[in-house]
């Protein structure tokens, strides 16, 4: 069982930046892939970057060069540092986790792939 919940989302303007954090609770530490999705009003839950069991990462292409996701395994938390933030880059973040074993970096930005969901954290970027 894993519990996420994300903070540092808000309001920006365009250019702007923003770091998303996603605290991980788990009653038995696993090998974990996690992902940072998102997903706008009356759009499909998109991918934006997952990191897999053995750190190995992936970027969606509308995010590559200005995201960044991170993890500190002491804190258990994952990070997604946003840069050039852009008005499409609104919508609310969530973060979602699986216990891994074998390798899918090829499907790490799929949401069919995880189990465990956060409730979200809203990001809106203004012109």
């Amino acid at each position: 069982q894993m519990d996420l919940v994300e903070s540092g989302g808000g309001s920006v303007q365009s250019g702007g930046s923003l770091r998303l954090s996603c605290e991980v609770s788990m009653t038995t530490p696993s090998r974990v892939c996690m992902g940072w999705f998102r997903q706008a009003p009356g759009k499909e839950r998109e991918g934006v970057a997952g990191i897999d069991q053995d750190g190995n990462i992936r970027y969606s292409e509308s995010t590559e060069g200005r995201f960044t996701i991170s993890q500190d395994n002491a804190k258990n938390t994952l990070y997604l540092q946003m840069n050039s933030l852009k008005p499409e880059d609104t919508a609310t973040y969530i973060c979602a986790a699986v216990t891994c074993s074998n390798r899918v970096w090829a499907i790490l930005l799929r949401p069919t792939l995880y189990r465990y969901w956060g409730k979200g954290t809203q990001v809106t970027v203004s012109s």
